[in-house]
């Protein structure tokens, strides 16, 4: 479906599968194309150009009695002339004319008046996305009542008599041995032309058992199943006895759509004849109700010539009564409506009196606009002359308002893809499909990495361009059949219809991480911009929309754990995975909220005195269910949860109790060091949760240490530069944690106040040995020396580690070698050991 915000064409919808006979071709021969081609109608051609149609419909006209009638030329029964659009008209006109003609298919042609395809009126329903209005419309108001059901030896040809005489598409079979009801179709009788004897009894023509539905049923639930099904008839049976009451035939769905919406119109429009009928008996009445109507009224001679016209008609064209009264109508022509119309128009107002439908007509400013309209015979008394009434209101806002209502219902407002609750209704068809055919589809979520960065850092105008040219690139990539919806936020997913082998599913994800490669333009600014994919197979990985779509999230999220940008398709075990992480978060959030977290601590040692210098408290989860869990595990899980910052809090208040009490306790300890989030000091809450932290244990600031990864000022040196002066302003002192590792700039060093540079373990490991390791930390050391800056080493094992550090003039080491972290108890007697060996 066509989701920009135009209003649908034809060319959106139409089918450019034409099929199509010479005039001279057998019935049998025609009937034999349709079925092949699954479709309910067939174009003649005569010296290649259609001159006319054959539906199922025109089954029952034949003539039985003829034993060749089989093979006479289909020209003897075809339907013409060929009604047809343009391929660039509105759906709406399709479905004007389609109700005017009371056909359902119509000849597409291009602007070369070339035929190119054809259009039934089914396509147009389904693409008008007003199906929504069936949820609350019941069955009972809508069936056929007087079913004709027949014995099941009746032969065919009286199915056939019956169908002509009454006009109907189906009748109801009943078998009285099986107490079975089947149904036999035009479509059935069509097909029986390819093996024609009109003398067996007609159950075995039907179709049975028959789905069946009862009055109280949605229109809606009847219109799924038909689709579902792919049937034109229902049986409507009475839920209290079991009895058939009627048939509901697809017809009778798809008239309800198109009217529902005027219906309440409609019924002003009764009240509206009424008034004009009266009119005959008091002209002043009339003439005062007419030019108070809020719709606009035009009176007619039989000729065309206008006689007269009200306020309103003023108001909505534009046009004053001397502007246009002693003129024709044409006045208001759009140019929209051709000739065929207004015959038509013409014909029916001429034998029924009255024409009611939507036109497009012109305002005097040139703009365009959609009326609905009602056009009046009225029979002059004492003169045989015709006057016409046309009243008219401009529904262009309603018809407007509609679509962005239908819309929004089943689309994303801000990138014009199909919302959730569509790609639900579309995969749950595409699953029915497939399970048909027996062929494989594919569900593809993609979710862009790091997306959040784009809207804090350039605004959400910017991260909802970003989308919008995401969703046009992955668009552009879909072959017909395939839908691509966004779920919400940074979220999309992929239907990806009759994939043939695998590897056509990990060649589109290729291609997908190849053009989100591509650099995007937003306000000025190119951005790059990466997604992980996860990929489920139907089949293989599931067999309903649930179970897909859990297992492409699944192995979504395993692209996102092995780096981002890439893309993985469903396993088993991702499942397991997926359900131990589950299991994490919820233990994750017992503990934060139960305390039961704990603070282990890691002297630090000063090179020159070799005392205790001071004491980086490191966060312990040992979980009574899970174990000890990593801090690799639970930090990154806290900072995707948003519970980091309250983690944080957590810390900083611990060790600032921890540090109060040892000062009570006599310790001369100088400083405790405390490892802070990145979120925490973007956030700008940092300093403020410091604050309350050191002002309800009383600790001075100068005791408190806090490490900052260099990760923590890339999205905005500004505020992270307030930020620390804020915290400069409480004493607190300021280490440079895994200095070296991360996006390193050496302003920063010059710009922010930061008091100590800590030297990232995985240099420190390869020293004395490695010549490019050493050189480094050799640098750094200098460097700070430079910017009066204190050093720590990280990681320091080895005798011969601490040797060239000492020898390089670092100041602090922090290591295995001195002391490994130590719960409290442990720490305690560890330290008062060191004071007395001190």
């Amino acid at each position: 479906m066509v989701s920009d915000n135009r209003q649908l064409q034809i060319k959106d919808i139409f089918s450019n599968q034409l099929l199509s006979c010479d005039h001279q071709t057998p019935l049998v021969e025609a009937v034999e194309l349709m079925r092949k081609r699954r479709v309910s109608s067939i174009f003649v051609t005569e010296h290649g150009q259609i001159v006319g149609i054959w539906t199922e419909s025109d089954c029952v006209k034949l003539n039985f009695n003829d034993p060749d009638f089989a093979y006479a030329p289909i020209a003897g029964s075809m339907t013409a002339p060929v009604h047809d659009i343009q391929v660039d008209k509105t759906l709406s006109e399709a479905t004007v004319k389609f109700h005017q003609l009371g056909i359902r298919h119509l000849l597409v042609k291009d602007q070369h008046n070339e035929a190119v395809g054809v259009v039934s009126l089914s396509d147009i329903v389904r693409n008008q996305g007003l199906d929504h209005y069936l949820h609350f419309r019941p069955i009972e108001d809508h069936y056929n009542r007087n079913v004709i059901i027949l014995k099941a030896d009746d032969c065919v040809s009286r199915v056939i008599e019956v169908m002509r005489v009454r006009r109907v598409t189906a009748v109801l079979v009943y078998h009285s041995d099986l107490a079975e009801y089947g149904i036999v179709t035009q479509r059935d009788i069509a097909y029986m032309l390819l093996n024609p004897d009109w003398r067996i009894p007609c159950w075995e023509l039907a179709t049975y058992p028959l789905l069946q539905v009862s009055p109280k049923d949605s229109l809606f639930d009847a219109y799924r199943l038909m689709t579902a099904e792919s049937i034109r008839h229902l049986v409507v049976k009475d839920p209290c006895t079991a009895k058939v009451i009627g048939l509901l035939p697809l017809k009778n769905v798809l008239t309800e759509i198109e009217t529902a919406y005027c219906s309440e119109l409609e019924k002003v429009l009764v009240q509206r004849d009424l008034a004009l009928r009266k009119s005959e008996k008091n002209l002043y009445l009339a003439n005062r109700i007419i030019d108070a109507s809020l719709d606009g009224i035009m009176i007619t001679r039989g000729d065309g010539e206008i006689l007269q016209i009200n306020p309103a008609f003023s108001e909505l064209t534009g046009y004053q009564d001397y502007e246009v009264i002693g003129k024709s109508p044409n006045i208001l022509s759009s140019g929209i409506h051709g000739k065929e119309y207004y015959d038509q128009m013409w014909l029916e107002l001429r034998t029924k009196g009255v024409w009611q439908g939507e036109i497009c007509n012109r305002k005097k400013s040139g703009e365009i606009y959609v009326e609905w309209l009602t056009i009046i015979a009225i029979n002059e008394p004492y003169s045989d002359e015709v006057l016409y009434a046309a009243i008219f209101s401009d529904i262009t806002e309603r018809k407007n308002a509609e679509e962005k209502i239908a819309r929004l219902a089943y689309f994303d407002e801000l990138t014009g893809l199909p919302n959730r609750r569509l790609f639900y209704d579309r995969l749950s068809m595409a699953l029915a499909s497939a399970h048909r055919e027996n062929h494989k589809l594919a569900v593809m979520f993609i979710d862009l990495d790091r997306f959040k960065e784009v809207n804090d850092t350039l605004g959400h105008s910017a991260g909802d361009e970003l989308l919008v040219q995401v969703s046009e690139r992955i668009k552009n990539m879909l072959e017909e059949g395939d839908t691509l919806a966004r779920l919400g936020g940074d979220e999309f997913v992929v239907l990806l219809t009759e994939v043939k082998h695998i590897s056509d599913v990990v060649g589109f994800a290729n291609n997908v991480l190849e053009q989100l490669s591509k650099a995007f333009e937003l306000n000025d600014i190119s951005v790059n911009a990466t997604a992980s994919l996860g990929a489920a197979i139907y089949p293989d990985d599931g067999v309903d929309s649930e179970t897909l779509l859990k297992h492409a999230d699944v192995a979504m999220y395993r692209s996102k754990e092995i780096g981002r940008n890439s893309f993985q398709l469903y396993k088993a075990s991702m499942n397991a995975r997926s359900l131990e992480r589950l299991s994490m978060l919820s233990r994750f959030q017992h503990a934060l909220e139960h305390d039961e977290f704990e603070l282990y601590f890691q002297p630090l040692q000063c090179l020159a005195s070799r005392r205790i210098s001071s004491v980086e408290c490191l966060l312990r989860w040992n979980d009574p269910k899970l174990g000890m869990i990593s801090p690799a595990q639970f930090i990154p899980l806290a900072e995707e949860l948003g519970l980091i910052i309250k983690l944080d809090q957590w810390v900083i208040n611990k060790a600032c109790e921890k540090m109060a009490l040892w000062r009570r306790q006599g310790s001369d300890l100088r400083r405790i060091a405390i490892n802070v989030s990145a979120q925490h000091l973007c956030q700008g809450e940092l300093a403020t949760t410091v604050s309350n932290a050191l002002n309800k244990h009383g600790v001075d600031g100068r005791f408190v240490e806090l490490e900052l990864t260099e990760s923590s000022f890339i999205s905005n040196l500004h505020e992270a530069k307030s930020e620390l002066h804020k915290l400069k302003s409480l004493g607190v002192a300021i280490a440079l944690d895994d200095f070296g590792t991360g996006y390193s700039a050496l302003s920063y060093l010059t710009k922010l106040p930061i008091d100590t540079l800590k030297i990232d373990a995985s240099f420190v490991a390869k020293i004395p040995d490695e010549y490019g390791n050493s050189e480094i930390v050799a640098a750094i050391i200098a460097m700070a020396k430079a910017l009066n800056l204190h050093v720590v080493a990280e990681g320091v094992e080895k005798a011969e580690q601490r040797q060239f550090l000492q020898k390089l003039g670092c100041n602090t080491i922090q290591g295995y070698m001195y002391c490994k972290p130590l719960s409290c108890d442990d720490w305690l007697r560890f330290y008062h050991a060191e004071k007395v060996t001190s």
